[in-house]
Order: C-alpha cells, then sequence, then structure tokens
C-alpha cells in the first residue's frame, strides 16, 4: 500500500539547519506532487512548501520563503525539505503528502483545512529551542 515516511527531524538551536526526508513506497512516486505540512502544539495544521512531480516547478508560504527549499530526487522516490535559519517558531510536527494534481496541492498548502491530499506521513517532529 501507499506510504510516506518522515525522517531527520530533532532538536536544533535557533539559527541552526535541518533536512527533512519523505521516503515514499507503494505508489508511483514520479505521477505525484508533494507537500510539507507541519502543526505546532495547540495550533491549526499549515502548508509550508510543495513542489511539481515532473519540471520541479515550486511553491512556498511566506513564512518559511527565503530559509526552506524543497526538493525531489524522483530515481530515489524521495522529497526533502532544507531549513535553514530556523526559528523558535518553526516547532512543530512536520508532515509530507502527496497528490496528483499540482494545483490541488498548491490549494492545500494555502488552506490545509478546505483541501486534502491523497497520501499522508505520520510527521516527524522538529524542536527549535536553545
Amino acid at each position: 500500500q501507499a506510504q510516506l515516511v518522515e525522517s531527520g527531524g530533532g532538536l536544533v538551536q535557533p539559527g541552526g539547519s535541518l533536512r527533512l526526508s519523505c521516503a515514499a513506497s507503494g505508489f508511483l512516486f514520479d505521477n505525484y506532487s508533494i507537500g510539507w505540512f507541519r502543526q505546532a502544539p495547540g495550533k491549526e495544521r499549515e502548508g509550508v512548501a510543495c513542489i511539481k512531480n515532473v519540471d520541479g516547478s515550486t511553491y512556498y508560504e511566506d513564512s518559511v520563503k527565503g530559509r526552506f527549499t524543497i526538493s525531489r530526487d524522483n530515481a530515489n522516490d524521495t522529497a526533502f525539505l532544507q531549513m535553514n535559519s530556523l526559528k523558535p517558531e518553526d516547532t512543530a510536527v512536520y508532515y509530507c503528502a502527496a497528490a496528483g494534481n499540482f494545483r490541488e496541492t498548491i490549494a492545500a498548502i494555502k488552506d490545509p483545512h478546505g483541501h486534502t491530499l491523497e497520501y499522508w506521513g505520520k510527521g516527524t517532529l522538529v524542536a527549535v529551542s536553545s
């Protein structure tokens, strides 16, 4: 069955960096756009960034633009989220998700509660604290 598994989370000091991975299996990764979402304690889920399946087009929410970079390796069915200049407000459980339509993926990033994607991982915790 389709599966997404996130890894790479942990505790980091403000200003530090982490690289999250999202390993896919059970579906044709090349046909799907990938989105990253996060949910901080006591807050609603929010979209972070997404990447298209074929040409690598990307979209970022303003809160992470210039600090986070989304990428993918279709040969290894894996997507990544490079997070630099981390702030305490970046603390959250980070999830990756997959959808067959890039427009729908962007819509879900902008409005996570109005849209959903087809496959979801279980998340990885990122904590930014000194």
